[in-house]
């Protein structure tokens, strides 16, 4: 007979499903696996047919990491899928090849090269701008020999936070009727988010994104929208720790003042946006509770505000 769960067995429990992060343990490994990940979906940004604000480019969460969604080649389709388990870039084609590459100590510029290899071997043609975005420093991915570092056991942590809050996500995306967004890992800011809109449409966007040109800004955030998700956190801004976040763009008066739930979230007017630390809710006592907490009441709060039309766009509860 099983033995009945205890408050240590159940805390064990909690720090295996959510793993603590800190940002500065593993910057390194995620600057470099952000310039790895940009490689990756530069070669969707280039092959895939062009989806509204952006979403053809986009990783999804795998059960073994972050993958890309099946990409047109001459022999039909092929997809390329991170594998945090066994650390390695994996690359399978329709027509029955396979190849990849580890995922090990190296320099973007040579993680680039031999990415480039792997493409041929699979005779897919892919003509990328090799320059990172949504980056202060854009180093060419073929010259860039400073970021070189990875580390196995950071990164199976952060697979574990992205399978977790993929998982918390998807149940919040199933609550609302009207357009939304997958669950989608964006390489460019290495964040994992979901997006909810109003249908209706937004002002332009001022742009402004380092290296990264403003009708791309412009194209996401298109229409009325909220959206929520996780960052690793950034040293050299205001948020340093790994956290939830939630906007609405555009941001609707009252935003700054408004009550939200729980009392660990807080609205930061540097990003302005709502911001719940990831280390709040991997040691709660009900993380996922706490997490569709942060999630519902920050849409609540904009959604009020901003007057959307909620009993149109909600659904009620399944039993």
């Amino acid at each position: 007979m099983p033995a009945t769960p205890t408050p240590e067995t159940v805390a064990v429990a909690r720090t295996r499903d959510w793993p603590p992060l800190p940002l500065v343990e593993w910057r390194p490994t995620l600057d470099t696996l952000h310039l790895w990940t940009q490689i990756v979906g530069k070669t969707s940004l280039a092959l895939a047919p062009m989806v509204n604000h952006w979403w053809q480019v986009t990783l999804a969460v795998s059960a073994r990491g972050l993958r890309t969604r099946p990409l047109p080649s001459a022999g039909g389709v092929f997809d390329l899928e991170f594998d945090f388990v066994d650390h390695r870039l994996v690359a399978r084609a329709s027509a029955d090849a396979t190849a990849s590459i580890s995922l090990s100590p190296q320099p973007v510029a040579e993680f680039y090269r031999e990415y480039l290899a792997m493409l041929r071997k699979l005779d897919v043609e892919c003509a990328m701008w090799p320059v990172p975005v949504e980056m202060v420093e854009a180093i060419p991915f073929a010259e860039d020999f400073i970021h070189a570092s990875y580390d196995a056991d950071a990164v199976s942590r952060f697979r574990r936070v992205l399978v977790e809050s993929n998982r918390v996500f998807e149940i919040f995306r199933g609550r609302f009727l009207g357009k939304v967004s997958p669950v989608q890992f964006f390489w460019g800011g290495f964040d994992l988010a979901c997006t909810r809109f109003s249908g209706r449409p937004a002002p332009r966007h001022p742009g402004g994104v380092p290296h990264c040109p403003d009708y791309v800004m412009i194209e996401a955030e298109s229409h009325e929208n909220f959206s929520a998700g996780w960052w690793p956190g950034s040293p050299d801004g205001p948020v340093r720790e790994p956290a939830y976040y939630a906007y609405a763009y555009p941001e609707p008066d009252g935003s700054a003042a408004a009550a939200i739930r729980p009392r660990e979230a807080r609205y930061d007017r540097d990003m302005r946006e709502f911001i719940l630390p990831y280390e709040a809710v991997r040691t709660a006592r009900d993380p996922d509770a706490m997490l569709l907490a942060f999630l519902q009441s920050t849409y609540e709060v904009s959604a009020n505000l901003g007057r959307w039309d909620r009993e149109r766009l909600e659904r009620a509860p399944v039993p």
